[in-house]
């Protein structure tokens, strides 16, 4: 059934929202894709944060014209049966979703992702986003790196009360004997 202007306009509004708050947006083919695949990618893409969806080129290119920071992307790309991922939160959960889902699914294949700020990046430079590790993780390995010091000086600290201790328990056993 064909969409009504009113609804295609609504459309392009939602697109156009969610094209100025995600930080970054993955643009992907899916030939062939199952429709229950592609359900278990938009729940599994949920758990980050990210919203997959699939938007006909025509209204998206409608919805970045209307975006001003955005106006000026090259929209020779987007063509084909597309499929978007959009996140407002991390910057590269689009790119590790749909990675993950193209593991197990050879059906899906990046075109590439349009930036926050207006840039078109292409599918090998989505692919090494991909396998760059989250925010969370990143924040992790800082904490892990900041405590590093101060967790080994307290361990030296504590080896030479250990080895006291150690010397007091030896000598105890040798006069219990």
């Amino acid at each position: 059934m064909a969409l009504t202007k009113a609804e295609k306009n609504d459309i392009v509004a939602n697109t156009a929202q969610l094209l100025s708050t995600s930080k970054l947006t993955v643009l992907a083919q899916y030939p062939g894709t199952k429709v229950s695949d592609m359900q278990s990618l938009r729940h599994s893409a949920e758990e980050s944060g990210t919203i997959v969806k699939v938007i006909k080129n025509r209204l998206v290119i409608k919805a970045l014209e209307q975006n001003g920071t955005l106006a000026n992307i090259d929209v020779s790309k987007i063509t084909g049966q597309l499929l978007y991922a959009f996140n407002a939160q991390d910057e590269v959960a689009p790119a590790q979703v749909l990675n993950a889902f193209a593991k197990s699914n050879q059906t899906l294949n990046f075109v590439g992702a349009i930036t926050a700020d207006g840039h078109f990046i292409n599918a090998e430079e989505v692919v090494a986003l991909s396998e760059l590790p989250s925010k969370d993780q990143l924040r992790a390995r800082l904490i892990g790196t900041i405590n590093a010091p101060l967790s080994g000086f307290a361990n030296v600290v504590a080896a030479n009360i250990r080895g006291i201790v150690n010397v007091l328990q030896a000598r105890s056993k040798m006069i219990e004997v």
